[in-house]
């Protein structure tokens, strides 16, 4: 499995902060390893202090399962299979702007989480920070 180097989760998050300028939202971009550590983490100027640990929760959340938060929220409705599961493993997110990060063999590798906008702006800078792998 490779792993995430800090130089990467900095890349990323810098791709990341790029694409919110253009978009005029100051985010929050958190990078978490395979095992879920916090890596690297940056806040714009004026970026929300509330969604500090938001993004930090959306990247764990994205490691520990594998897969987007937003996919997560689908499956965790009250209606869904998992209703409740954001209660665990201290607080995960079920809303858009957490995504895993993979290897070029597929492999969970990290985890990158954006907040400070709406759930679909989190996603697209989210989706941004991937691009620059």
């Amino acid at each position: 499995m490779t792993s995430l180097s800090l130089d990467t989760a900095a890349r990323l998050a810098a791709a990341g902060h790029k694409a919110a300028d253009t978009i005029e939202v100051p985010m929050n971009i958190a990078v978490v390893d395979a095992a879920g550590h916090l890596l690297h983490f940056s806040r714009k100027d004026d970026a929300l202090l509330g969604c500090i640990d938001l993004a930090q929760r959306k990247a764990k959340t994205a490691i520990l399962f594998r897969i987007p938060t937003a996919s997560l929220g689908e499956i965790s409705r009250p209606d869904g299979p998992i209703y409740g599961i954001e209660w665990s493993n201290g607080g995960l997110v079920s809303f858009g702007g957490g995504l895993p990060i993979t290897d070029a063999a597929g492999q969970v590798i990290g985890a990158v989480g954006v907040s400070g906008g709406t759930a679909d702006q989190d996603v697209e800078i989210a989706r941004a920070c991937l691009a620059a792998l």
